[in-house]
Formats: C-alpha cells, structure tokens, sequence
C-alpha cells in the first residue's frame, strides 16, 4: 500500500473512531453504518483524485461535490435531479431536515430517537468532519492540525453526553489521531528511501533494524503522551458549571440523572420535553391551606450579560441552623411562618434544593453548602434532591400595595448590582418599559404596569409553539411577536424593570402544584416555572407574575388603586384547586400536541447548578490556580524570553579585557534585535557600520540615537578586526539609548508587538533547530564509528 493510500485510511478510521463519541446520543445506532459507507465513499473519491493528480483545490472540491450528492442520494431523492443531483428542492428539502433535527436536539432527552433530521446532522457532521480530516493530514500532508476537527467532534460529542463511558471515547479518538501521526511520519521518512540502520540482518541480532528505531520511539512517545492526556483529567478539578451546563435535573437512568447540555433558556428549558406524562417530580405537606403563594423556588438568575440570565457567582458557606431575616424584610411588613416537608422523586437528581422562598430554617441530611444572596442551598461533592426529604421552614410574606408603593430607595451598591442591563439590550426594551409605565409615581406602579401589560391587557398570548432566538434580540422579538411561555415572560419584565431603574432578578422553579386526597401537594414537570422577582426597600425580594394562565397572581398587585393597604382578594391558581385530584397539574396550559415541542415548560426550569467557588478543596484551589498561570504565561513566554536575554546581554558580566568580545558581540546582537522587533530586519551581509547606517535610516533615529548607534558598531569592528580587542565603556547605555529611541518612533501597536510578540523570538526555533542537528551529528558520527569498528575476529 502507497504512503497516500496508508493516509487516506488512516484519516478515515481517525474520524470514526472520534465519532464513536456520538454513539450514546441517539438510539439505534444504525446511522453509523451509513456514515462509514459514506465516508469510505468520500475518501475514495479523494484518493482517485490524488493519484490522476488534480490540483489540491480541485480535490478538495471533488471531494465536497460527491459528499454534497451522497447525501442527496440518501436524504433527498424524491427531490433530487436523477435521485442525486441536488437542486432548489433538494436543497429547500435538506434545509427542512436540518431545522427539524436541530428541533429534535432541543426536545429529546439523552438518548434521542434517530430521526431524519438528528440522523442528517450526525451523518453530515461526520462526513464533513472527515473531510477536513482527509484535507489537512491527506491532500496537504499536515497530519497534526488535524486534530483540531477531530477535537471538535469528540469534543461536542462527549460534552453532550457525559457519562461513565467518556475515557472510552476519548481513547478512541486520541488513537486515531496517534495513528494518523505515525501514519504520517513512516509516510515522511518512506520518501527519503531506506534509513541506513547499521550492517545486514544477517550480521547478527544485535544489529540496527533500519527504521524500526524511530517508529518504535514514536510508538513509546505517543503510549506516554496518551497516558497522561488520560490520566491528568482525573487530577485536575472539573470546569464545568453555570446555569446550563451539566444539571442534575432530568429523567435519565443512572447514577446521575440526565443531563442538560443547553445553550440558552431563552429558547427551552431543555431536558425531559420528550415525556408522555406529567411525571411527578416532589410532593410536600405544608400546614397552611394558602398554597397558591407556595412556589417552590430553586435558584435566582440574577447575572444578565446579554446572552442569558444566569446566576452569579458568589461565595457559599455552610448552612445556618437558622436563616438570617431576609434582606430588605422590615419588621412592620406582615408575615406568618409555616412548616413544610418536601419528598424527591427517586428519579429527580437536581443539585440546587427546591424551598418556598424566603427559607428560615432548613432541616436536611448529605453535604449542602448555603448561597446567602439568594437564599438557596446547593448539593457539594455530588450531592443532590434524588429521594431526598427535608423539612422547610419558611414565611409567607404579605405586604400591602401601600407599604411596596412608599417602599424608599434601596442602597447604591444593591441597586447598582441589580440594575446593570448590557449594552446590547435593544433600546426597544427601555422605550417599551417607560411608554408602558408613563404616569406612575413609583417603582411599585411601574411593577404592577408591566406586569398587567404582559398578564393582561398587553395582547400577549402562551404560546409554547413559539419560535425564538437567544441573547438580547430575542427579548426584543417577544415584544414584537407578543408570544411565548413563562421564560419569555419573565425575562422580559425583569430586564424592563432594570431599565426602569428597579432591582429585579428571574426566579427558577415550580409553581405550587396540586392538592391530592391525602392532603399532600403534588408537583409535576408541567409546574416548572420562572418569575420576576423585584426588590422593595422594607419589603424584599417580591414576586410577580406576568405570565398569563400559570400560577397565581400576587395579591399585592391586585389593586385598582395602586398605593391603598387593602388589595382585592386574590384568585386561585388553576393549579391550586380545592378538589382531590391525582390527574396531572393544571397549572400549565401545555397540551399533549404541545409537550412535544421544544418550547412546552418542563423540569429543565429548574434547572441549573452553578458556580460553587468557596468552600472547595485546596487541591482543587491549587489545580485551578495552576490552570490560570498557565494560561497567563504561555502567551507572555516570548515576551519573558526576550526579557530575561535583554538582562543577560546587558548585564554586569564581560567588565574585563579577556570578556570584550563577547560582551561587545552580545550587546550588539540585542540592538540588531531590538531594531528586529520593531520590523527592521537583520541583514547578515552587512558590515556593523552599514547596518548601524541602516537602523537609523529605518528606524528613524535623531542625533543622539544615531551616535550611540555607530558607537555600538565601531566597538563590534574593533573587537573583530583590532590585534588587541579592548573593552568600550557605556556599551550598555547606548543600547538602552538606541531602544528607547525605536520606541518612541513607533506606533502603539509596533510597540505592543515588539513587547509581546518580538520577531526575535524566533531565534529560539533557531537554536533549537541547530542543537537537535548537532545531536543529530554526534549520534550519526558515534554509528558510523561503531559500525566501522573490527569485527573481533582473528586473522
């Protein structure tokens, strides 16, 4: 087999053992067999296109051609030209697959169904990840970049789906990739034709095996770097984290739960949208008969960057025996305290605790640690809600409209952290807050308006059917389209009353559930809900609710005056139903036909862990502190080399006569840098003098500068060409002189540059290059003296 051809099958088998990694995401796996005959149709094609030979653009292009009507032939030819020749209809066809395979990624849980569109977008990733594969490492013989596609596939693939099976993908696909390097190097070293290696086989076992040594060697080198890829994951702490990044809640199998891998609540709050049922997530026991304020909430978002609410990261501590009195709470505002006690589902793994806010007291076994800003508990090392049952006691806080409307401002830091909105927030949403809030007096009317503008006389619609984008744009298109479900609804009220200079935050959790004939409380996935949550000097964090159709409106907000102490008499929630009822929640209008599409409310509202940075072990502390320096320090080693050479060069050493030399060439050599650095090139052909002429004709230098320039090069000349070289003084300062004046004649940016990027640098390629030919030298010199040496047999 031809090098090419051994690079051609090396490249495909990389790819499929990377895309192994896709194998947990969808059941049946039949997919891919098909993706295998493809891309074995694929690089074919490349290695028939090699061998004519077309120019490596036009391969490349065949290539993606026949890619393009293979995957016509096998997704569109009803629509195709001849079953395989793709058209509009075939491409409107093909675009249609994707959009509904993307849908199908948002609506399933882990493992998916192997749809038309989730089996297009498998096949196509792995086809077109096999030709950039086959492009790098084949047709440009460049194995190495082209691991960065086959990163990104085990990457995406192993992101998603997590599990206890992951080092398997990885072993796969880092295999691959080693095979494909080695594949490449024998590939290399075939096209200098026979390695000598020492005398004949038949000399002896002890003699050389031609290119055995070095294919062996790269062999041992790869084994190693692969051990350490696999084992340094284990040493190091995990990264993950934040509001959407791998959840406890779902409804997996396992140790684990499922997983939520989104992007952005904006657009689903993801996992479980495939269940037929309204599965039963918890069910409490309370000793109050108000339940329709019992909203049990898990997490605030209070983190508005743009892209997505999330919460912030703050510090935790150990759980208090008993809460403080929540912020903002006064003591004229009246309360009760009520006990409640709380059953996880055996299914339901969610590593933030579901509590009616605000919580007093929390009564509960395994490792929790206490966020006290919002109030929360959070699972540490692993901990999480599966079977768990606790006791809650908390209050149910009732302020009147009067008390919220004379609510003073609260302080600047709180208001200046729970106010911030992006610059990216489309001016819209500001104009839209205070058109729809024109006349109030206070921020207590303005809540109370936005909230009736989304709730009740804004034409807004629940729509669970609704399309929509992520980050700013898509609170600006919710107010356009007037359509969307409770996250929509919620973000948009909370960035509102931002705009409106209101402290506000997004609560994440379950509305109260429904009543069963045991006198308990059952919430289901379809009670997943968010809030706005907006802060009143004197009262709090206040909850409301401007979706319409879910929960129960406050009773505070329920005045026709706003600012009177006597608030109409709320309405019951739907979900709060004085009737025994074990039928699923009435609190969410998502229909049978709805809970299939991405956007039916479910479990994922409650979704996420996030940052725990207190309280972590010291070797997590230290792996992290490590990461970080790495981080900062390998982008700045040209700059420390340069750095720590300009030291040595310069230096106090080279003071005595028999030291002239050196010091004078070495000093010389960092101005010759330095004028590098700033974009003149070292030209090696000139005498000292001339290229002194050059750096100040380039660089620009005024008389000062100039003179210590030559200065530097009369005493390079003197110490090469003098009988007797003798040190100069001031060589030093002159340098020091010459960079100062370079960079003073400089932009900011050839400055930045020449700090942080210095052309120079590459002399360390350079060096290296030379020491491993001399090493090279030495060791080729040492065989051929071995292989020279008598034989030892007598004469």
């Amino acid at each position: 087999m031809s090098g090419r051809a051994r690079l051609t099958l090396y490249s495909a088998s990389a790819t499929l053992m990377a895309a192994c990694a896709l194998l947990p995401l969808v059941k049946p796996a039949t997919w891919f067999l098909q993706a295998v005959f493809l891309l074995a149709l694929q690089s074919g094609v490349g290695a028939l296109t090699r061998r004519v030979p077309l120019a490596r653009p036009l391969t490349v292009a065949a290539q993606a051609l026949v890619t393009l009507m293979l995957l016509t032939l096998v997704f569109a030819q009803q629509q195709a030209l001849l079953g395989f020749v793709p058209g509009p209809e075939a491409f409107r066809h093909l675009g249609d697959l994707l959009q509904a395979g993307t849908d199908d990624v948002g609506r399933y849980a882990i493992p998916a169904p192997l749809s038309d569109g989730i089996r297009l977008m498998l096949i196509g990733g792995v086809l077109v990840i096999g030709l950039a594969v086959d492009t790098l490492a084949v047709t440009f013989r460049s194995a190495a970049p082209a691991g960065l596609p086959l990163l990104a596939l085990y990457s995406v693939a192993a992101g998603l789906s997590g599990g206890g099976w992951a080092w398997l993908w990885f072993l796969l696909a880092a295999t691959g990739y080693l095979m494909l390097l080695l594949a490449e190097g024998r590939d290399r070293l075939s096209q200098w034709g026979r390695v000598f290696g020492g005398a004949p086989r038949s000399q002896g076992l002890d003699a050389p095996s031609g290119t055995v040594a070095p294919v062996r060697t790269g062999r041992r080198i790869g084994v190693v770097a692969l051990g350490v890829a696999l084992a340094v994951p284990l040493a190091l702490p995990a990264l993950d984290g934040g509001l959407l990044g791998r959840a406890g809640a779902g409804v997996g199998s396992g140790s684990g739960g499922g997983t939520i891998s989104a992007v952005n609540p904006l657009v689903s709050l993801r996992d479980s949208l495939n269940v037929d049922e309204d599965r039963q997530v918890m069910s409490y026991r309370t000793n109050t008969e108000d339940t329709q304020d019992m909203y049990l909430r898990i997490v605030s978002l209070d983190d508005f960057d743009g892209t997505a609410w999330k919460p912030a990261q703050r510090r935790i501590q150990d759980v208090p025996d008993t809460f403080p009195t929540p912020i903002g709470l006064g003591a004229d505002v009246q309360r009760s305290e009520i006990q409640t006690r709380i059953s996880a589902a055996d299914w339901y793994a969610q590593d933030w605790l579901p509590m009616p806010y605000p919580v007093s007291k929390v009564n509960i076994s395994g490792s929790w640690r206490y966020e006290p800003v919002g109030r929360t508990l959070v699972g540490d090392h692993g901990q999480n809600t599966r079977g768990v049952q606790y006791e809650v006691t908390s209050l149910i806080v009732q302020p009147t409209a009067a008390q919220l409307a004379n609510a003073p401002e609260p302080s600047k830091a709180l208001k200046r952290e729970f106010t911030k909105v992006p610059s990216s927030l489309p001016a819209v949403v500001a104009d839209t807050a205070r058109k729809v809030t024109a006349g109030s007096t206070n921020h207590y009317e303005q809540a109370v308006k936005l909230q009736d503008y989304f709730a009740v006389n804004g034409g807004f619609t629940y729509n669970t059917r609704v399309q929509v984008g992520s980050g700013s744009a898509a609170i600006a298109r919710f107010l356009k389209d007037k359509q969307g479900f409770c996250v929509h609804f919620s973000f948009a009220m909370a960035s509102m009353a931002r705009t409106l200079g209101i402290p506000a935050r997004v609560a994440v959790g379950f509305t109260p559930g429904s009543p069963q004939s045991d006198g308990s409380m059952s919430v289901g996935l379809r009670d997943a809900h968010a809030w706005p949550e907006l802060y009143f000097e004197g009262v709090g964090w206040t909850r409301f609710e401007p979706t319409p159709n879910r929960g129960s409106v406050p009773a505070y907000t329920q005045t026709d005056t706003p600012g009177s102490d006597s608030p109409t008499v709320p309405k019951p929630s739907t979900s709060t139903s004085a009737a025994p009822s074990t039928a699923p929640s009435a609190s969410s209008n998502c229909l049978a036909e709805q809970k299939k599409l991405d956007a039916c409310p479910s479990q994922s509202a409650l979704a996420t862990v996030g940052s725990k940075d207190d309280g972590t072990p010291w070797f997590q502390i230290l792996g992290y502190t490590l990461a970080g320096l790495l981080l900062l320090v390998v982008p700045l080693l040209p700059m420390l080399w340069r750095m720590r050479l300009r030291s040595v060069r310069l230096g106090a050493h080279g003071r005595g006569e028999a030291d002239a030399p050196a010091y004078t060439l070495a000093t010389w050599l960092e101005v010759t840098d330095t004028a590098w650095d700033y974009g003149i090139v070292p030209d090696e052909s000139q005498t000292p003098r001339k290229a002194a002429a050059r750096i100040v004709r380039l660089g620009l230098l005024e008389a000062e500068a100039s003179e210590a320039v030559h200065r530097l090069a009369a005493a390079v000349e003197q110490v090469l060409y003098a009988p007797h070289p003798r040190l100069t003084a001031g060589l030093a300062e002159d340098a020091r002189r010459v960079t100062d004046a370079l960079g003073a004649r400089a932009s900011r940016t050839a400055r930045l540059r020449a700090l942080l990027a210095p052309r120079s640098a590459v002399r360390v390629a350079w060096a290296a290059s030379a020491y491993w030919a001399a090493v090279s030298a030495r060791l080729a010199a040492r065989r051929e003296s071995l292989l020279r040496r008598p034989s030892g047999q007598n004469s």
